[in-house]
């Protein structure tokens, strides 16, 4: 996986990388400035970038985008899309999802399946999720999150648009887009909080809320 990344990156070695979620956030000058300077920018499903004019909130910069077959792709997710990096994960998979490819998909872009051997099944371990037996898995953001700091443990990884960090409780969420949804029943979402706050305690990770 990180010889793939490597090629989308800014530089060959990142040394600097960001996941962005799709919380809605507050303008921010500083978090998109950071992301944006990140070597290795890497956004989830029907995200949002910032636009020319607008307060900058979360950067524009994107080198992979890590989707799902549930995608509600935003007029953002296919701009300038010859130059990025498309990782589908496809937990459900392991239990009933078909392999089909999507018909809304971009007959001129391809796309790389994320392995649930290497990534879906070591993180439910992580989170003490019994995805083998059972159809219950990680978020696509947190998935996009463990493909980071597992590929990438000596970077700085700056992770935001993660509202379950705080909010561990909730059974619907907003996005950035300005959609909404339930939080899906096979995710564990106060688990997946866990795991990513104590990334912050014990490795080089920070979280821009």
């Amino acid at each position: 996986m990180r010889s793939l990344l490597d090629v989308y990156a800014e530089c060959p070695a990142p040394r600097s990388v960001a996941v962005v979620g799709n919380q809605p956030l507050e303008p921010d000058e500083r978090r998109a400035k950071i992301v944006d300077a990140a070597d290795l920018v890497i956004r989830v499903n029907g995200f949002r970038v910032d636009e020319p004019g607008a307060p900058p909130t979360v950067g524009h910069r994107t080198h992979v985008v890590v989707f799902n077959r549930a995608l509600r792709a935003t007029k953002w997710v296919f701009e300038n899309y010859r130059r990025r990096l498309y990782l589908m994960v496809e937990p459900g998979r392991l239990h009933w999802e078909p392999d089909d490819i999507p018909g809304w998909w971009p007959a001129d872009l391809g796309f790389v399946p994320v392995s649930n051997r290497e990534v879906t099944l070591p993180l439910s371990d992580a989170l003490g999720l019994p995805t083998r037996q059972q159809g219950t898995w990680a978020t696509t953001g947190t998935m996009a999150a463990w493909i980071a700091r597992t590929s990438y443990p000596e970077a700085e990884l700056t992770l935001t648009g993660f509202s379950f960090v705080d909010d561990p409780n909730q059974t619907s969420w907003m996005h950035a887009a300005g959609d909404s949804c339930i939080v899906g029943p096979e995710h564990q979402i106060a688990a997946e909080g866990r795991l990513l706050h104590s990334w912050t305690q014990t490795s080089a990770t920070t979280l821009l809320r």
